[in-house]
């Protein structure tokens, strides 16, 4: 059985690769799993609550993952090499993430990228009450990751679970939001779609789209935001010129005869918002989401067989309101417009 397993995830990985080259260049991630991560996405698996594997997919409004702390409670500036997977459905051999503890999702399919927003109790993530949450990317101060040999994969663009090279992660203790590039041209870059280096602008800055309350869940098809930071200036002959913003950042550089420097980095005046907040359609809604699977089950070794979660209950829904979630002031912070806790110049 063990041989036939190994047999399984090698002809998996296979298929991912052969269709993986029809992808433009910097879309599919060439680099290996953690090590503590299964090889491929598996669904389900068995439900280990002190699972350290770190492979996120992000599938649909009811079948997404989230890195959070793996012991808490905790800041996520403080952890954010060694966070854990914590999905939504028993799978990647990762944690469950509690019945109750998100509140509200919005989905949305882009031709550039996947985005999932939402609202939850993310202290049952083992993230402290009150964290302002920080930003989890594949780079990171070492260019191992945050966390460490962390992964994203999704199945959104053509049924196959793709390994996905450039991904984004905002989280603290009340929202989140992640994005994952799944498409590139020669102008937009999957690493400027998921430009990783405006941490302390929060969520409805580098990730605009309709941010709905808690209590709502829905997944729509949306128009395409520009790169993060980037404000289009002229347009000539068809080709759009663009300026970009960088965070401001000062700090001390050690060099190598070990006398510090200060340095400083970025621009000293700070945009108020994105260029502009890309409309939601076609959005179907549904009542809640749920795993089924009780509490008291959530312990290691559980078997994953939990039940097929909630579906939508909603007609399609058109453009949600345009006033939700477009604050000006939200941009200066995390999802919900506060400071996020720490700088990355990674």
């Amino acid at each position: 059985m063990f041989l036939a397993s190994l047999l399984l995830g090698a002809s998996a990985v296979a298929s991912v690769h052969a269709a993986s080259s029809s992808f433009p260049a910097g879309v599919i991630a060439t680099g290996t799993q953690g090590v503590t991560n299964p090889p491929v996405p598996t669904m389900p698996t068995t439900i280990n609550q002190t699972s350290m594997a770190r492979l996120l997919s992000l599938n649909s409004i009811d079948d997404f993952c989230l890195f959070a702390p793996p012991t808490g409670p905790s800041v996520i500036g403080n952890t954010e090499t060694e966070e854990v997977a914590w999905c939504t459905k028993p799978r990647n051999g990762a944690r469950v993430i509690p019945d109750g503890t998100i509140t509200g999702v919005t989905f949305l399919k882009t031709d550039f990228y996947v985005q999932i927003m939402g609202t939850g109790d993310f202290t049952k993530l083992n993230i402290q009450s009150g964290d302002q949450g920080g930003e989890l990317d594949p780079h990171g101060a070492t260019g191992a990751g945050n966390p460490v040999g962390g992964n994203v994969t999704t199945n959104i663009v053509d049924g196959l679970d793709e390994p996905i090279a450039e991904w984004m992660l905002y989280i603290d203790f009340n929202q989140f939001c992640v994005r994952a590039c799944t498409n590139a041209n020669s102008t937009y870059a999957a690493e400027f779609m998921c430009w990783h280096e405006l941490d302390e602008m929060g969520c409805e800055f580098v990730m605009p789209g309709v941010y709905n309350p808690p209590g709502t869940f829905e997944s729509c098809d949306a128009d395409v935001a520009y790169p993060p930071g980037w404000y289009p200036t002229a347009t000539v002959a068809g080709t759009t010129s663009f300026s970009t913003f960088a965070q401001f950042f000062t700090g001390v550089f050690t060099g190598a005869d070990g006398q510090p420097t200060p340095f400083t980095v970025g621009d000293t005046v700070t945009p108020s918002a994105p260029f502009s907040t890309p409309s939601s359609s076609n959005c179907v809604t549904q009542a809640t989401i749920s795993n089924g699977i009780a509490l008291a089950s959530l312990s290691s070794g559980a078997v994953g067989t939990a039940p097929p979660t909630n579906l939508p209950t909603g007609g399609a829904s058109g453009s949600p309101g345009a006033t939700r979630g477009t604050s000006a002031a939200a941009s200066q912070g995390s999802p919900s417009g506060k400071m996020l806790l720490f700088p990355c110049i990674c």
